[in-house]
């Protein structure tokens, strides 16, 4: 074991060896690929020094070791809690030494504080929710959850009037084409559960629109490893049945890069992301934040883009809640709208 605090006060790495040859370290979230741990999750009076604390583990004890060495973090490029948007699963010493932004040039203690400090952008709250959470212990559900009840139309009316949110998991292809209004669009992929609990209240109930993609209870198991364990069900038949009872349905355009033209661009990526190379004149606001955001969006017509058009949609899911009427997602990133900007 190698004590190496700055994501938490006693956090500790791994040092596998054969013999006195090392042969992996387990960085837990001190190094990472492309990054490192952000300091900022116990509190404000602790982000500064621990950030100082991360500092001298990495350049005093970890990058000891040998430049080849395998380097294997709990997170892996793009976790929240890493303080840059990394980039790979794995990495070695040596190519942390040499390529991670926040440890480029062997900088010194100030100036890595002021790169890593500078660099975090918002993260889900359920992260300070579920201390408690996991101290009280978790529900005990057997080898499976229980199946999500399939709600009739009207039985949806009921759980919303009640104060359900929905949440449509199909893609965003089949949510732009057509969707309940006032839905929120979170495909299911990888990254589901960390957007379910970001932008949806831990104690909110959930009504879930899906299609033939997901398997349930990879769904439900999902929602309960961010605390979600109010699922009212998922409305029967899907979008079809919300049609076929003669409902409305909304759309949000999913277009290519000539649809910039006469619309404002609005990145809604994390902030190191936005950083690294964005659109010139694009708004920016992160779409963790953009519920408490919304107010300063532009006026008009808006052209709303991530990396790929998962978060995007989401975002233009929010924002057609709020009354904007004209909002278009891009099918892509913003490489697609011509070449970036950086901030130094």
């Amino acid at each position: 074991m190698i004590a190496t605090p700055g994501h938490t006060p006693e956090h500790l790495a791994y040092l596998l060896l054969d013999g006195r040859t090392p042969v992996a370290l387990f960085s837990g979230g001190t190094l990472m690929a492309g990054g490192v741990a952000r300091t900022d999750l116990l509190s404000p009076e602790q982000t500064g020094p621990l950030a100082r604390a991360a500092y001298r583990s990495i350049t005093q004890r970890l990058f000891t070791l040998p430049d080849d060495l395998p380097v294997h973090p709990t997170h892996g490029g793009g976790s929240f809690c890493s303080a840059a948007p990394g980039g790979e699963r794995t990495t070695t010493i040596g190519q942390e030494r040499t390529s991670n932004p926040l440890l480029a040039d062997r900088p010194d203690e100030e100036t890595f504080v002021t790169r890593l400090l500078g660099g975090l952008g918002s993260y889900p709250p359920y992260f300070l929710e579920l201390r408690d959470v996991n101290r009280a212990g978790p529900s005990v559900h057997g080898p499976t959850p229980p199946p999500l009840p399939a709600l009739s139309v009207a039985e949806v009316d009921a759980a919303l009037a009640d104060g359900a949110q929905m949440v449509d998991v199909r893609q965003i292809e089949t949510f732009a084409a057509g969707h309940v209004p006032g839905s929120l669009s979170i495909p299911f992929r990888s990254q589901f559960a960390t957007w379910l609990g970001w932008l949806v209240r831990r104690e909110q109930p959930v009504v879930f629109v899906a299609d033939d993609g997901p398997d349930r209870t990879d769904l439900v198991w999902a929602a309960y490893t961010v605390g979600h364990e109010h699922l009212a069900g998922e409305l029967a038949g899907g979008i079809g049945a919300w049609h076929a009872a003669g409902r409305d349905l909304a759309r949000i355009p999913l277009v290519g890069p000539d649809a910039a033209n006469g619309r404002q661009v609005l990145d809604i990526r994390q902030r190191a992301e936005y950083a690294a190379g964005h659109v010139p004149g694009a708004a920016h606001t992160e779409l963790g934040r953009l519920t408490e955001t919304i107010e300063a969006i532009p006026d008009g017509p808006l052209l709303v883009y991530c990396g790929h058009g998962e978060r995007a949609m989401s975002a233009a899911s929010l924002l057609e809640r709020a009354g904007r009427c004209d909002v278009a997602v891009l099918a892509g990133g913003p490489d697609e709208l011509g070449e970036l900007e950086s901030e130094a």
